[in-house]
């Protein structure tokens, strides 16, 4: 079915608002996929602030032109395409779209843009795998965190390892209140 020049201006319109708006574009084929399938990988991506709108591709290289992207490879763009637009995470939208696709052979990564540089499908796919942002932060949290218990707990083992043996040698009654060598009540200082 043909669109009208208008629904081709709005689809164009939509698409370079997404551009500008993504922290990186995955491109995806999805031949084969039943609505059910499409479905579920939609709400995924919703999840993960991200979505998927599928376009002609001569309207996704217009946009991407409007945009001021650099032009897509001849193989990211053949077949039927799907764009995955990032908002929060850069990575989100891959890393989805990517677990989606070891359970549905029916999806495959193309490439994609990140950070205004097109990448392969190679640099999309070790872009998908990458651990994502909460993950690389409680990894760094943690790198942080350890030597900071270590240092606190070598800091306060002395301190309570001395604290006990005073005590100790005052059960026994080897430390005078005075310590030794201070005078006592019967030995006049000098």
């Amino acid at each position: 079915m043909a669109l009208s020049r208008d629904r081709k201006q709005a689809q164009v319109k939509e698409l370079t608002e997404k551009i500008g708006s993504a922290q990186s574009i995955i491109l995806a084929h999805y031949i084969g996929l039943s609505v059910a399938e499409v479905s579920e990988l939609r709400t995924k991506l919703r999840k993960s602030n991200a979505e998927m709108k599928v376009a002609k591709k001569t309207l996704m290289k217009i946009a991407s032109k409007e945009a001021g992207l650099p032009e897509f490879g001849k193989d990211a763009m053949e077949g039927p395409v799907s764009m995955i637009f990032s908002f929060g995470d850069p990575l989100s939208g891959a890393q989805v779209a990517f677990k989606f696709s070891k359970d549905h052979d029916k999806v495959h990564i193309l490439g994609g843009l990140y950070d205004g540089k097109i990448l392969s499908r190679e640099e999309a796919l070790e872009l998908a795998e990458m651990p994502s942002r909460e993950a690389l932060l409680a990894l760094f949290v943690g790198m942080i965190r350890s030597p900071l218990i270590n240092f606190a707990s070598m800091c306060n083992s002395p301190l309570s390892g001395f604290a006990r043996g005073l005590k100790q040698l005052a059960e026994k009654g080897g430390v005078h209140p005075g310590g030794a060598g201070a005078p006592t009540p019967e030995q006049p200082a000098s």
